[in-house]
């Protein structure tokens, strides 16, 4: 078999373990190939957080890797994987963890990042590579590089996350709220050196605002991490409306249901901010410490508060355009460049329109 494949596949493989935004990306890709070889079977090697976001999708079957398992998260993937043969593997993530979880899956064509991107030696576990004639892309645009390698045809921006109507009738009966509202999830993952919070005032000032212009009130959301609570209650210590706090209390489910029922969500560069996204909300994402046209919310890429530019030139002198692609500000202040009015700004367009 050689790429561009000229008749449908029986089996494919994907492997993408995380995280959550990277898997939201990848259902657009999912979706193009059910849409032009809907007899092809699909199966997913993905990691068990990530699962809990799309195992009900149909179509798909989904191979569960839980990386805390250490050694025994591979042996029990090989074991599952035993006597399986695939078409072909979409080894979709650069990391080692996944390379070597790659040599599980028995497939003739393993198709890989191209040399510029296959990072962490991905290459000596590919024997195929997506094209890298265009660098400077939106994640989710370098992932149809791989459909475009196996000869799909049609780009289709779909992603169709469902929602159990026990997750959606849970998260109204505890929001409890008359008024409509927007959805606030202000903190990113809690990782060393990952400096994507905006400040907790700001965030107070944005929860008055929407609701004294208005009239709309506020749902924090974010994960049971201690440094998502705390910043929770201290952005509703600076209220003067108390916004509803749902930080730590929802599944990926209830907080695709709190996102669903939104007038709009307001994130940084985090893994809601894409959910958020995949469900077609309008989402005002905040970035200053990574390139939002490389990581951002790809259908509201024009509804950003973004001073990555800004901060790009003061940390390092550079442009956007002279920068290496995706190139992190490492500076735990850059979020400050983001003003309230950047925010308000977009918020008066998409509350108005």
């Amino acid at each position: 078999m050689s790429l561009p494949l000229t008749t449908p596949p029986e089996h494919i493989c994907i492997l993408r373990l995380s995280a959550i935004g990277d898997v939201t990306h990848v259902l657009p890709i999912v979706r193009s190939i059910q849409h032009q070889w809907p007899q092809t079977k699909i199966s997913w090697i993905i990691g068990k957080l990530e699962y809990q976001l799309v195992k009900d999708i149909k179509g798909i079957e989904f191979f569960v890797f839980d990386k805390s398992a250490g050694l025994k998260a591979y042996r029990q993937l090989c074991g599952q994987l035993k006597g399986r043969q695939f078409d072909v593997l979409l080894h979709m993530q650069i990391s080692l963890r996944a390379s070597l979880a790659s040599l599980c899956v028995r497939a003739p064509i393993r198709l890989g990042f191209d040399k510029k991107r296959a990072k962490n030696l991905q290459s000596l576990f590919c024997n195929h590579h997506i094209s890298g004639e265009r660098q400077r892309l939106h994640v989710l645009d370098v992932f149809f590089e791989f459909a475009r390698a196996l000869g799909i045809k049609e780009k289709r921006l779909e992603w169709n996350i469902p929602i159990p109507e026990e997750d959606a009738r849970q998260i109204q009966q505890q929001l409890e709220i008359q008024r409509p509202f927007i959805a606030i999830n202000p903190c990113t993952s809690n990782r060393a050196r990952n400096w994507r919070n905006w400040d907790a005032k700001s965030y107070a000032a944005v929860v008055d605002f929407v609701y004294q212009q208005y009239g709309l009130n506020t749902v924090l959301t974010g994960g049971p991490d201690a440094l998502e609570m705390d910043y929770a209650k201290q952005i509703a210590r600076h209220c003067q409306h108390q916004p509803v706090n749902m930080v730590g209390r929802t599944s990926l489910k209830q907080l695709c249901a709190v996102f669903d029922l939104s007038r709009l969500v307001i994130a940084p560069d985090t893994g809601p901010m894409h959910m958020a996204n995949a469900l077609g909300k309008p989402v005002i994402g905040l970035f200053a410490t990574s390139n939002p046209y490389r990581t951002g919310p790809y259908s509201n890429l024009e509804n950003l508060a973004n001073r990555y530019p800004e901060a790009l030139l003061n940390e390092y002198g550079l442009s956007v355009e002279g920068a290496p692609w995706g190139k992190r500000v490492r500076n735990p202040q850059a979020l400050s460049l983001i003003q309230l009015e950047d925010v308000k700004k977009q918020l008066q367009k998409l509350l108005t329109d």
